[in-house]
């Protein structure tokens, strides 16, 4: 039976979310070394990226190729044109969200706080269509972001703004969040940030 936001009770699940280049990613990895489970959003999205990709191919035949499309050929237009990046999301984020879902389902029998990686929680009106409302940001000023990409992808500063006018601002993103994690300084700086959350989580 497939697992749906009404009829589950996601009571130990947190939301790890943020925007590109603020350091999410590290958050999660960080997370899972102190031995709790995470659930990966964009790992599911790749997966079902590949499933669905000659469907994909026929939404995007524009840039596909031979009836096939890979994500490196998607991208400028999805960050380019709000339509498109519409038209994927209608199609991929209800099966992440049903396969997430299932999985969570699977988590709450443990009893034990876990957490699920959406990038785009707020994106897609998250608390509404997952039910939960316990979401940790992992923050980063839009300055910092750009350096990041600068270095980490080596993309133009127009691809970057592209990428980053694709999200919600991440200075909205922070007012809308009960838990903020600041990741603007060094990785030691996280480690104490994702300690101050676990012991807030585990004393309440």
């Amino acid at each position: 039976m497939r697992a749906s936001a009404q009829k589950l009770s996601l009571k130990h699940a947190f939301v790890l979310t943020g925007g590109i280049g603020t350091g999410k990613s590290t958050a999660a990895s960080l997370l899972s070394l102190h031995g709790y489970s995470v659930l990966d959003a964009d790992k599911i999205a790749h997966e079902l990226f590949d499933t669905h990709n000659a469907q994909i191919a026929h939404l995007f035949a524009e840039v596909a190729t031979h009836n096939t499309i890979t994500r490196q050929a998607l991208a400028p237009l999805i960050f380019s044109d709000s339509n498109a990046r519409a038209k994927l999301e209608a199609l991929i984020h209800p099966k992440v969200r049903t396969r997430l879902l299932e999985q969570a389902q699977q988590l709450e029998a443990h009893h034990q706080p876990y957490f699920l990686d959406i990038p785009l929680f707020y994106e897609i009106e998250g608390v509404k269509s997952y039910g939960i409302s316990q979401v940790i940001l992992i923050y980063a000023p839009r300055n910092l972001q750009i350096t990041r990409l600068q270095a980490r992808d080596h993309l133009s500063l127009e691809q970057i703004e592209q990428r980053l006018n694709a999200q919600m601002d991440i200075e909205i993103k922070k007012s809308l969040s009960p838990f903020v994690l600041d990741n603007s300084k060094d990785l030691k700086h996280l480690q104490a940030e994702i300690d101050r959350l676990l012991a807030q989580i585990k004393g309440s």
